[in-house]
């Protein structure tokens, strides 16, 4: 199983004083020398973290993967055409939300996300939808045209509280043997951290798992390479 590290929080540190560092390109730099697969940025309409320049800056530096999460909205989509990252992830956005709170409801959105989707592959820019793990979401996703779909664990991270984590762990075993029996990759993410990361081990329908805030979290007691490399070690 592969890392993605989120670095948005890099640039939530660095916009807290509207100045120059911590650099989220040189973050990103660090995690793919440490191990990553590749790196993950949301670009928000609000841009409350990753800013336009970070965007281009990051296209230019990073050579593993470069995942753009974006919201389904014109702008955001000729942004991603200009850019050209290997991956792009959609994913809902709420502005009074403090991070994203679930998946992207495709059956609401299909006519116009189906439409939405066909110039990503014109230009060889992969898709992943983000959505909870379940096979009417999954399916769907495929109808849609998704590559990928990323299975929302943040129902499970909120799980890890009352120690009851086994029902929705297994949703999210289901979920991702069924996307890829029909023929779609799978990841995962939203809320995976170094105590409740274990489990994903086993399951081997899960290529890769998208970690940010935890991985940013525990970067300041130990720096950012320590902490890439004890993720890393808890799932491989």
């Amino acid at each position: 199983m592969r890392l993605a590290v989120n670095i948005d929080h890099i640039a939530t540190l660095r916009n807290a004083r509207g100045e120059q560092e911590p650099d989220p390109v040189a973050a990103a730099l660090l995690a793919e020398q440490c191990g990553a697969a590749g790196i993950v940025c949301h670009l928000r309409e609000d841009r409350r973290h990753i800013k336009d320049l970070d965007l281009a800056r990051l296209r230019e530096a990073v050579t593993t993967k470069l995942d753009l999460e974006m919201a389904m909205t014109g702008e955001l989509l000729e942004i991603a055409l200009k850019t050209k990252p290997e991956l792009i992830t959609l994913v809902p956005e709420k502005r009074e939300e403090l991070t994203t709170e679930g998946g992207f409801d495709i059956a609401r959105h299909f006519a116009v996300l189906r439409e939405f989707l066909k110039p990503f592959s014109a230009e060889g820019i992969e898709v992943s939808l983000f959505i909870e793990p379940d096979k009417k979401a999954v399916d769907l996703a495929r109808e849609a045209g998704a590559d990928l779909v990323e299975l929302h664990t943040g129902l499970y991270a909120q799980k890890e509280l009352d120690n009851n984590t086994a029902p929705e762990l297994q949703r999210i075993r289901e979920a991702a043997t069924y996307a890829k029996s029909i023929g779609l990759r799978v990841v995962a993410g939203h809320g995976l951290n170094y105590r409740n990361i274990g489990p994903f081990r086993e399951i081997p329908e899960i290529e890769e798992v998208s970690i940010g805030h935890a991985i940013i979290a525990r970067a300041v007691f130990t720096g950012l390479d320590e902490a890439v490399r004890e993720m890393l070690s808890l799932i491989q």
